[in-house]
């Protein structure tokens, strides 16, 4: 999910440069915030990935 809504916020920024609405500015803040996204996902993914695998081991354990 976190791949598509890339891929919208990246075409939105596309039409509104081509449309001439924002400048090739903004193309400079949008890349590094998506990079930061993509680390925080990836990140809380692990972090959901080692409680859930936890929880199992701890049942298995009882």
């Amino acid at each position: 999910m976190l791949f598509a809504l890339i891929f919208i916020i990246l075409g939105v920024v596309f039409l509104l440069k081509n449309l001439g609405i924002i400048s090739g500015e903004v193309w400079g803040i949008i890349w590094p915030l998506i990079l930061v996204m993509i680390g925080i996902r990836l990140l809380w993914k692990q972090y959901e990935w080692k409680r859930w695998s936890e929880r199992i081991w701890t049942k298995l354990g009882e």
